[in-house]
Order: C-alpha cells, then sequence, then structure tokens
C-alpha cells in the first residue's frame, strides 16, 4: 500500500504539483497560489484519522507492506521534525499529532511492514536549489532522513522521489551510507541518483527482470493524492497490475488516498478489498514466488499510447511465477486455443487449475503443451498449476526463441 496524503488533500488537488510557486529545477507552477497552499496546514484537522483502520485496509487488500509520505515535494511534514515548523505538529496546526508515529506504530501493531516516502526536492525550503545555501539545505535532508529512521521504529523499505536528481545533489554516498549503519536490513530504492536496492517503474507494468529488483507504483485512480471525482480503475486492471508485476519477478506499490478527515473514499477501499479477495482464493501463486521461469513472447507489443495497465499483443499469454517444485501459469490472455511452452529439464508430475475446470496438458521432449475450455477461462488471469519432480527455483528463464 502506497499512500500520499497531506493538507493538500483540502483542496483535492495533486500533492505538490500543483502547488502556484517556482520549483527550483522544474518547470511549471500549479493551478493552487502558493499563499493558499502552504496555509492549508493550518487548516488541516483529520478527525477522523484512525492509522489502525488504514492498517486493516491494507490487511484486507493482501498488502504486506505499507509507504507512506512523510514529506512530498512541497515540503511539509507529517511527522514531528525538529528542524522546520513547516509540520502537523505546528503550533499553526489544528491538529498536532504525529501522523507519521501514529501510522508506523499501527503498523507495528497490526503485522504490515512500515515504508517511508521521503521527497529530496522541497519547493517550500528557501535553501533547497538556492545557489551555495543548497549545502545547507543537503545537511536538513540528511537529519530528516536521520530523524525518520531514529523515532519511528524498524523502517522496512525507504522510497525517494528526487525527480531526476544526481547523487551529488543529495550527497547520496554519505547519506545512504549512514541510513545502512542505523537501519542495515533498509532496502532503499533508485531516486537518490545511485542505483541502490531497486528499481521504480512508475504508472507502468515493468518488463520482465529477474536480475535485480524492481516495483511498479501505481494509482487506484488517476491521481496520487485524494481527487473528489477521481476516476477509479477497474478491477481488472487493477488485478492485471498486480499480476503482470508478479510474472515479471517485481512487486506493485498500489496507492490510495485518503480524504482530509483522513477517511479512506468508500469505492477506493472497495477496489482494494476486492484485491484482496482474489488474493484470498489464488495468493498461493502471487506470494512468495519469484517470476519465471516462463517468459511469454512479444512481451514488448505493448498498444502505443494505451491507456492502464495495457495488455502486450501478439502471441503474449502472460507468463509464469513459481516456489518451491511448482510453476504457476498465469494466463492473461489466449492468442490461441493451445498454449505452447519451451520443454524444461523436470517433468510435470500433477497439474490443476486453480481458478476453476480443467486444463488438458501434454509434455513432450520439444516441450509442453496446455489448453483450457473456453467456459472455464477466468475473466481475467486463469492460473494453471504444474507441480514437478524437482525444484522450479533453480531454472532459468525460458525466453522464447
Amino acid at each position: 500500500m502506497f499512500i500520499h496524503w497531506g493538507p493538500v488533500s483540502i483542496v483535492g488537488t495533486e500533492i505538490g504539483w500543483s502547488r502556484g510557486a517556482e520549483r527550483r529545477g522544474r518547470q511549471g507552477v500549479g493551478e493552487v497560489p502558493v499563499e493558499v497552499y502552504d496555509n492549508l496546514y493550518r487548516m488541516f484537522k483529520p478527525v477522523k484519522f484512525r492509522p489502525e483502520e488504514w492498517v486493516e485496509l491494507a490487511r484486507d487488500a493482501g498488502m504486506k507492506y505499507l509507504v507512506f509520505t512523510t514529506k512530498h515535494h512541497d515540503g511539509f511534514c507529517n511527522f514531528d521534525s525538529k528542524l522546520t515548523d513547516y509540520k502537523i505538529t505546528s503550533e499553526r496546526s489544528p491538529y498536532k499529532k504525529d501522523i507519521v508515529r501514529m501510522l508506523s506504530d499501527a503498523c507495528h501493531s497490526g503485522g504490515i511492514d512500515w515504508g517511508v516516502y521521503y521527497s529530496q526536492p522541497d519547493w517550500h525550503h528557501d535553501d533547497y536549489r538556492n545557489g551555495s545555501r543548497h549545502a545547507r539545505y543537503i545537511e536538513y535532508l540528511h537529519g530528516q532522513v536521520r530523524e525518520l529512521l531514529t523515532g519511528y521504529g524498524k523502517t522496512a523499505m525507504w522510497f525517494f522521489d528526487g525527480l531526476g536528481g544526481k547523487a551529488a545533489d543529495w550527497d547520496s554516498p554519505r547519506l545512504l551510507r549512514m541510513m545502512r549503519q542505523m537501519q542495515p536490513e533498509l532496502i532503499i530504492n533508485n531516486r537518490a541518483g545511485l542505483p541502490a536496492d531497486n528499481d521504480t517503474p512508475e504508472q507502468r507494468i515493468g518488463m520482465f527482470q529477474n536480475h535485480r529488483a524492481w516495483e511498479t507504483c501505481a494509482t487506484v485512480g488517476r491521481q496520487w493524492s485524494y481527487k473528489p471525482d477521481d476516476t477509479l480503475r477497474p478491477i481488472e486492471e487493477c488485478l492485471r497490475g498486480l499480476v503482470c508485476c508478479a510474472i515479471g519477478d517485481g512487486n506493485f506499490l498500489f496507492n490510495i488516498g485518503p480524504r482530509p478527515d483522513g477517511t479512506m473514499e468508500p469505492s477506493h477501499a472497495a477496489r482494494l478489498r476486492e484485491m484482496g479477495a482474489f488474493l484470498r482464493r489464488y495468493g498461493e501463486s502471487i506470494y512468495g514466488t519469484r517470476g519465471g521461469p516462463f517468459v511469454a513472447p512479444d512481451e514488448n507489443k505493448r498498444p502505443v499510447k494505451a491507456q492502464g495497465f495495457a495488455l502486450a499483443e501478439g502471441n503474449w499469454w502472460g507468463g509464469s511465477t513459481n516456489k518451491g517444485n511448482t510453476i504457476y501459469l498465469h494466463l492473461l490472455r489466449w492468442p490461441s486455443d493451445e498454449i505452447v511452452l519451451p520443454a524444461i529439464p523436470r517433468k510435470v508430475v500433477r497439474h490443476s487449475v486453480l481458478t476453476g475446470g480443467d486444463a488438458v496438458l501434454r509434455q513432450t521432449v520439444q516441450g509442453i503443451t496446455m489448453s483450457v475450455a473456453r467456459e472455464r477461462r477466468h475473466a481475467v488471469d486463469t492460473i494453471v498449476k504444474l507441480e514437478l519432480d524437482g525444484s522450479a527455483r533453480t531454472l532459468d528463464a525460458i525466453r522464447p526463441a
């Protein structure tokens, strides 16, 4: 679960980007006048915010970790930073409670791994990209990262958002050394000018990649933060995003933007729970798996300018996940009634269709052919389980010739 939230939810525009002031290093200004945007926190009082309910929603959705916007590009801090007064605990704030403290505590007690989103760009801070004063801003940034890693318990992952900045812009080598010394098991993304631990495709499904960890971040609606009339992705599209990340050997970080009172938009929360219902039935083919070994042909043939998580075309049928001695075929489309798979150095000793019905499967030295009757194909993802006479995890990825 990804959550973008802050005072901007009062006006329902995009977080950070709708601020009507110079962005220093980025072109354009937002639609909300700066004197309005920068004072929204004086009206922000989310009296219905119940962090345990957010954690419960994450669990209901089948999510295992939560990443929260501690500070976005607008510079506002959802935590009790000692380095600024532009924060939720300011004397000028009517709420005065440390949201990050409340939510991180709820995650730790609720069995959900806690993760931090932190923007290095800060369009509110006077020193940010302001000539020689930027060196002073770097120390501010490092200080806030230190605060977040020392005051809020174990942090599982860290999502930087540097908008393409270079490592020198944040003194990232020193910054990441400090972070790893403080929390050695921390997973850090690639948005601080260094590769770090994982790649971060945004609002698109990543391609198959098993040599380096990756995680797609995307929105359940069309805007990262709360938008009253936002368009919700259909459940089929949401599930396609989830499954395509798994077969590509990646993770899925799915965003929801809470309302200004601290509650979730009911239709958005319901969509996440629909995904959780799918995972309760078929989660064995997602959780704890790796992508592969079968990589479908024509993975790159995705429609140009397609909206949403568009599936590839041509002979692409989906992909596979694996764990232990099992391969799960995820059939997201049927370019023909019979799917032909390359040969593997394992014998299929048993097969079944998790989503219902039966599969006809033949294995020879040339390969595997498999079909499922049209009336028994799942509307989104027909999942065929192949149990092998040996490890599936040790098989190399098999790409079509």
